[in-house]
């Protein structure tokens, strides 16, 4: 839909460093709304040209703003609350949206392949039922499931986004293979799936333009690896040593609990639905093909923070 500016509105809930590299590709073409809790974000966010409201998904009153707001398409990138079984942020935004006005006609909703639980290594496709394990992974399913009842009722399109494990230079697990934590022997080690940061921004930015009902796609790379080779593959590039690696039931007792429910779960990840539907040609088809480029770059910053999650 247009409005009086002639350009269809974009809501951006959940603005961090992917929703940062997302508005570039958006404001050429659409009016950005972005949801903030921190007021020292808000100058930066206007002056790359977004529309800046206030509001904290914690605290539903701060959301009263949204009532009333016209929007058409919703990016929904925000995580669950860091406890419990459920997305009470998610409730909180669907309530708010809902109070009054114009609802959004389309949904992308970032959710994570841990809402498959531990499938031993089989290769999943988006049809697969979703079997979470983990607290964090049953708080995303309760935000897909909310989100797929609130499209319904809104007679609007949802793209659900299962990403896996978000790299970047920074985002590399070199602290703990500084640390020398140990990993999985292969044996009995899992596979893990990636995508790079900005390969993810593309993704978001493609999928706001999808419209076709409600659907699952696998946000990653078509090179899932052994947790294990991708720690060896870093250790390499950087020249590093090997991780030390242990049988499951010996490194139970030397990683914290949050670790070994990463570590336990194995599975592979098809994204021939990227690929065919999004048509999305990525940037770093591999997490090599990232290292191999990142290595060839003469003037760069060396990467400090460990693999995060969405």
């Amino acid at each position: 839909m247009q409005h009086k500016t002639g350009r269809t509105r974009v809501l951006l809930v959940g603005c961090g460093d992917i929703a940062w590299r997302v508005l570039p590709k958006l404001t050429p073409h659409y009016t950005v709304f972005s949801l903030l809790r921190r007021p020292s974000e808000a100058a930066r966010w206007r002056a790359a040209g977004a529309k800046v409201i206030m509001g904290d998904l914690d605290q539903p009153k701060s959301l009263q703003r949204l009532a009333g707001l016209a929007i058409d398409k919703l990016l929904m990138l925000a995580p669950p609350p860091t406890s419990g079984h459920q997305d009470s942020r998610s409730k909180n935004l669907i309530a708010a949206l809902q109070k009054r006005g114009m609802l959004p006609q389309h949904v992308v909703l970032i959710s994570t392949s841990g809402v498959y639980g531990n499938r031993a290594g089989a290769w999943l496709s988006e049809t697969a039922s979703p079997h979470p394990e983990s607290a964090r992974a049953q708080r995303r399913w309760h935000a897909e499931q909310l989100w797929r009842s609130a499209s319904r009722r809104w007679g609007a399109s949802l793209l659900t986004l299962r990403v896996p494990g978000i790299y970047d230079a920074q985002r590399l697990p070199i602290s703990r293979i500084a640390q020398g934590t140990p990993a999985l022997i292969a044996a009995e080690d899992g596979y893990s799936n990636h995508i790079h940061a900005d390969d993810l921004a593309t993704i978001c930015a493609k999928a706001l333009q999808w419209h076709r009902g409600s659907r699952v796609i696998h946000a990653c790379d078509a090179q899932p690896m052994k947790m294990g080779d991708y720690f060896d593959a870093v250790a390499t590039a950087f020249g590093l040593p090997l991780l030390p690696r242990l049988p499951s039931q010996a490194l139970q007792q030397v990683v914290s609990p949050q670790l070994w429910s990463f570590l336990r779960e194995s599975r592979r990840l098809d994204s021939q639905r990227l690929q065919r539907e999004l048509k999305i040609q990525l940037r770093y088809p591999s997490v090599a093909s990232f290292l191999a480029q990142y290595l060839g770059e003469k003037e760069v910053a060396p990467p400090k923070l460990v693999t995060s999650r969405p």
